[in-house]
């Protein structure tokens, strides 16, 4: 990374940085992108609204919940977010006013929709259940029973089916079918977190044994990918499939999936910081990007297809936990696990 060192990167230009209290664990853009939130491990989403997105006088901070937020989504439409908490309830939660969607015994872990602009669906994980929800997020729809606790979840680019990570395999429902039973993709093991192919060709874990698993959704057929210092805790296929970025190693592991890979062919690694681990990635929705988050702080933004790297911020504030852009691709935010967080402004004059 020579040339990088001692430079802060384009926050200083193009955004702005602050710290507050509490650990990161999720940010996202709202569906109309017109607000960025970031959630804390002390209840709290601050709210960024993006016509005053450099000006954090405007932001404004929620009370969600009564302990960790410990999930972040973009609401199925508007400026708004859905969050879950270990109070147990979902909510969802806007600059004007917090709603409680519902309330359950348990920790509500992961929180997803899918929405096409006219009509959406909610599903939130707690325990072994993930609920279906309307779009206005007061009726259950469905219940999906899973063999032990889901590590995450994820609707598909149509919104017809959703998947869910758990021990020893993954789930995959169609979200209108009657029937009571998924497809189960089956592997042994822990795995804690999940993706699918953007025209739905695979679906593949995040294992606690510092590897991937993969199945195509087709016929089962079981792909592993192997050779990480340490677990993958985040994963991201790129605006056309093509390649899938993780985390897990100290530069960006890009496997491909065209050709008949990811089997048979070695992953690209991007240019990273030598000696410290990527922990976060983020696939730009437009262009040929991927973002890197790393242990010290720093992020780097990285054309894939030229390897050209941009940095976006200095190190400090611990290692980056959070890291998204929006759907328009105009905004990227940032978060760690000391407080510091930041918005870029891509669109915008510098």
């Amino acid at each position: 990374m020579s040339g990088t060192d001692g430079f802060s990167g384009i926050v200083e230009n193009r955004g702005v940085e602050q710290t507050i209290d509490g650990h990161i664990i999720a940010c996202c853009a709202s569906r109309d992108n017109r607000a960025f939130a970031f959630a804390t491990g002390e209840g709290d989403v601050l709210i960024a609204p993006r016509e005053t997105l450099r000006d954090t006088v405007t932001w404004k901070t929620v009370q969600a919940h009564d302990g960790p937020v410990l999930a972040l989504s973009a609401d199925v439409s508007g400026a708004g977010f859905l969050t879950g908490g270990e109070d147990g309830r979902l909510n969802r939660v806007s600059l004007e006013a917090v709603e409680e969607l519902g309330k359950g015994r348990r920790w509500i872990e992961h929180v997803a929709c899918w929405s096409d602009g006219r009509k959406g669906v909610i599903a939130c994980a707690s325990g072994k259940e993930v609920q279906l929800r309307d779009a206005a997020g007061t009726t259950v729809m469905r219940t999906l029973e899973h063999p032990s606790t889901v590590s995450g979840i994820v609707f598909d680019a149509k919104g017809k089916r959703i998947a869910a990570s758990h021990y020893n395999g993954a789930s995959m429902w169609f979200v209108q079918s009657k029937d009571g039973s998924p497809k189960l993709y089956e592997w042994k093991g822990s795995h804690i977190g999940i993706a699918i192919h953007p025209a739905g060709d695979a679906l593949i874990t995040a294992m606690q044994e510092n590897e991937l698993h993969g199945w195509r959704i087709a016929d089962g057929h079981n792909m592993r990918m192997s050779g990480y210092p340490t677990k993958v805790a985040s994963l991201a296929f790129t605006r056309n499939g093509k390649w899938l970025a993780t985390s897990g190693a100290d530069g960006v592991v890009m496997w491909p999936f065209f050709g008949g890979g990811p089997m048979g062919k070695p992953p690209a690694e991007l240019p990273g910081i030598p000696g410290v681990l990527c922990t976060r990635v983020s696939t730009h929705p437009q262009q040929d990007i991927v973002v890197a988050g790393f242990a010290d702080g720093r992020i780097l933004m990285i054309d894939y297809t030229t390897e050209r790297v941009l940095p976006v911020c200095g190190e400090g504030g611990g290692m980056v936990t959070a890291l998204a852009f929006s759907a328009d691709g105009c905004t990227l935010g940032y978060g760690t696990e000391e407080g510091r967080i930041g918005v870029v402004d891509l669109a915008g004059p510098a």
